[in-house]
């Protein structure tokens, strides 16, 4: 029995890592922008496959606000809401939800939609082309390899979209901006200012450089926008814009 359970889950596991090796979109980091792009996307069509270094999702969702656990949000990000049947109540201009349905909700979508959420991998590099620039997949590995300090190369995976929704760090990008020729540099997210921190999010997000996307507090980080702590509209609102960026660029 045991060796039954032993080529059972390997085998199974294979089956997803060889579907997934060349995939239309992956997305780095399972948090609320990562997770809402992941469902959109694969309601597309899309083959979508989310790298999570964490044995969890949710990104900074879990704690809500200082562990108490509710989140806000905008009352234009209802339609979202709706969409993954994320229950809310009305307090003054905010809507405020539980945080762990929030990421039960919004990870059952991804999953439901047909995305492929992989936890305990992290992607420490990018795979890039010249002539012209583009990049064109990622560098993984596991994570408990990078944590426990040893040397191991990664393997990769293709594709024809990467999504940076690391959060604050911008980590894919940072990354790139180091090793290949962006032309950019990521200065870091700036202290709490609410409003303009939820706006220009979605404004600012979508491509960096052909086939590298950011989305989430990572657009922060990239762009030297506010931070917001722990209203999650905006993330909401990116997710969704870069996977409409991303499927009119691939269509």
């Amino acid at each position: 029995m045991e060796a039954k359970i032993t080529r059972a889950i390997i085998e199974e596991a294979t089956r997803d890592w060889l579907n997934f090796a060349n995939s239309d979109v992956v997305i780095v980091g399972a948090g609320p922008a990562g997770l809402t792009a992941g469902a959109y996307l694969a309601e597309r069509g899309y083959k979508t496959v989310l790298f999570e270094r964490k044995l969890s999702f949710g990104g900074g969702i879990g704690g809500g606000g200082m562990l108490f656990h509710k989140i806000a949000l905008e009352k234009d990000t209802k339609e979202i809401l709706d969409h993954f049947n994320i229950k809310t109540v009305e307090k003054a201009d905010l809507l405020l939800c539980d945080s762990s349905e929030f990421v039960a909700k919004l990870a059952s979508k991804c999953i439901d939609s047909g995305a492929k959420i992989i936890p305990g991998v992290s992607v420490d590099d990018v795979i890039f082309r010249e002539n012209p620039l583009r990049i064109t997949g990622v560098c993984i590995q596991w994570s408990a390899v990078e944590l426990s300090g040893l040397h191991v190369d990664p393997i990769f995976v293709e594709s024809k979209a990467v999504v940076d929704a690391t959060g604050h760090d911008a980590e894919v990008v940072a990354v790139a901006s180091k090793k290949v020729p962006l032309n950019i540099v990521v200065p870091g997210e700036r202290s709490a200012f609410c409003e303009i921190g939820e706006t220009k999010i979605v404004e600012k997000t979508g491509k960096v450089v052909e086939g590298l996307y950011v989305a989430g507090m990572a657009v922060a980080s990239v762009y030297n926008l506010p931070r917001m702590g722990p209203i999650f509209g905006g993330m909401l609102r990116s997710g969704k814009r870069v996977a409409e960026i991303i499927a009119n660029d691939l269509r």
